[in-house]
């Protein structure tokens, strides 16, 4: 049987304005208040065109600056494309920046029913799911201790195992799990693996080659904001 589209991105461009020149006193303002600041124009990203099937396992490669992340926010929706469309079928859930939310001061448990809440999970939803996301984030030590006890990967663990109870068709992932442990990755990615087999779809950044072939199908190479290859993902990578 024949796979729906998931995710069709058609001719998206997306610029961002650069400013060029600044104000350098407070005088120069009252002078001439009204004079516009010039601003010269960056083009992140320039006729992207490709198509992703449900239940698609597909990673984004390219150099830094190449517009990976620029791709996965005008997915998210967080980004609007100054030409061109995008369409995402079903729920999105992007794990681009895991944690806003958080709450230094308070503990891992308080911090749990915070975030949750913010990704508009019930109280009672996160009461059952709570040993869970705890086992998963291999915390169970460190709940009642303020957040600001915890080490950069502690808190990357915490915010990724509350976000994968987020009920999702489309998952986002820019790179989120650089800070965690090797072993928290790959239990990670196999998770996603299993979500992918009940007909989740999965975009991804990395800049691991073999973390890349591993678990993509297809990969998607941008280079200086276009889409330079796409396709098996072994071929892509070793060109």
């Amino acid at each position: 049987m024949k796979k729906s589209t998931a995710i069709k991105v058609s001719n998206v461009s997306k610029s961002f304005g650069v400013p060029h020149e600044k104000r350098e006193t407070v005088k120069s303002y009252f002078v001439n208040p009204f004079r516009r600041t010039h601003k010269d124009k960056f083009d992140a990203l320039k006729n992207i065109n490709f198509e992703i099937k449900k239940g698609e396992f597909v990673g984004i490669v390219g150099r830094n600056g190449s517009g990976k992340s620029t791709l996965l926010k005008l997915l998210a929706g967080i980004y609007v494309p100054n030409e061109g469309g995008v369409n995402v079928q079903g729920r999105v859930v992007p794990f681009l920046e895991l944690g806003v939310g958080f709450s230094q001061e308070l503990s891992g448990r308080e911090n749990i029913f915070l975030n949750g809440t913010i990704l508009g999970m019930k109280k009672k939803f996160l009461e059952q799911k709570y040993n869970e996301i705890v086992a998963f984030a291999e915390l169970e030590d460190f709940m009642d201790l303020p957040l600001k006890n915890y080490s950069s990967g502690m808190q990357v663990r915490l915010a990724f195992s509350i976000a994968m109870q987020a009920d999702a068709d489309v998952y986002l992932l820019d790179e989120i799990l650089a800070v965690g442990d090797a072993a928290f990755q790959q239990k990670s990615l196999e998770e996603f693996k299993r979500l992918k087999k009940e007909g989740k779809t999965i975009i991804f950044v990395s800049h691991s080659p073999e973390t890349i072939t591993k678990y993509s199908d297809r990969v998607l190479y941008l280079k200086e904001g276009e889409v330079a290859d796409i396709g098996d993902a072994v071929e892509v990578v070793d060109r």
